[in-house]
């Protein structure tokens, strides 16, 4: 029986015009996505005035976002200029691990900055003993924790699969949905633990952080006109952020083992496009970061 020991990624597209424009398009994205995340992670790291558990998570948001995005857009455009676009299987279980670790840890933040935005709103005169830097802390490494836990899963499912067959990956990276289509042997038992292992943290978390800002604009009726101008200001950039992130996530990772043609753009929104937006997001809507930001890079000039 004939093993596969490699895989070759279809990518998007296989048109060489298209494939030129993906490789310029998406190394500027990536770039980007790096510069963006980094400007944010050494400004809140250096920055005194940056020293509130949002901006506390917001930094691992960004790291997260950076890795997350290095994870598959590296790939995807050495992979549009390259003849031979195949991946090791190795190199394949590595990316699985990886895409759901940093995705995973990036649900968590975000669940934690709601969590803090919720205290800091709904019970403030307790928002510093409830949110003071230990507590953070503990909590970023209890994401870190859960997202290890979810991506061993991930490769533990992964490493199950049989390949035999055709070894074509009808996608720019590797994941489990179309590694599912190449195994040969019967995938139900083990497309309902990625439904209720990926797509249960995707639609929970999405849950959970929807019930958070439905309580938040409740309790903001209490609050003055510019305390719930600033609230709504922050809230709203964290709610698009979700809705960007979650909303592909759930589309792909909460359905039957089947594959659509759609499944590769919708992918590109929560691996590339999330990262890239989530630091302009965050610093055109935030006037405290734009001007730690100005102050901190203007005196390096």
């Amino acid at each position: 029986m004939y093993i596969v020991n490699e895989f070759i990624l279809f990518g998007l597209t296989q048109d060489p015009r298209k494939q030129k424009a993906i490789f310029g398009v998406f190394l500027m994205f990536y770039l980007a996505t790096l510069l963006g995340n980094f400007l944010i992670v050494v400004t809140i790291k250096r920055s005194r005035t940056l020293g509130s558990p949002m901006y506390f998570f917001l930094f691992y948001l960004s790291f997260a976002d950076a890795c997350f995005s290095t994870t598959t857009a590296p790939r995807l455009i050495v992979d549009a200029l390259s003849q031979q676009k195949t991946i090791s299987y190795n190199e394949c279980m590595t990316q699985v691990f990886a895409v759901h670790f940093f995705g995973c840890m990036e649900i968590f933040v975000l669940i934690l900055m709601a969590f803090d935005r919720y205290v800091a709103i709904c019970k403030p005169l307790r928002y510093t003993t409830i949110m003071n830097r230990h507590v953070c802390s503990v909590l970023v490494i209890l994401g870190w924790v859960g997202s290890c836990i979810h991506s061993s899963a991930q490769i533990v499912l992964a490493l199950r699969l049989p390949f035999c067959g055709p070894n074509v990956i009808d996608h720019y990276f590797c994941d489990l949905q179309p590694l599912l289509k190449l195994a040969c042997m019967d995938t139900y038992v083990i497309n309902l633990l990625v439904v209720s292992n990926s797509g249960a943290i995707c639609t929970v978390s999405f849950t959970i952080l929807l019930i958070s800002y439905v309580i938040i604009l409740y309790s903001l009726r209490n609050h003055s006109a510019e305390g719930r101008r600033k609230a709504l200001s922050t809230c709203t950039s964290h709610f698009i952020v979700v809705v960007l992130f979650f909303g592909p996530c759930i589309f792909i990772y909460t359905r039957p083992a089947t594959t659509f043609p759609v499944d590769k753009v919708v992918a590109v929104f929560y691996t590339i496009g999330t990262p890239l937006l989530n630091p302009l997001i965050y610093t055109l809507r935030n006037t405290e970061v734009k001007i730690a930001m100005k102050k901190l890079w203007c005196s390096k000039v």
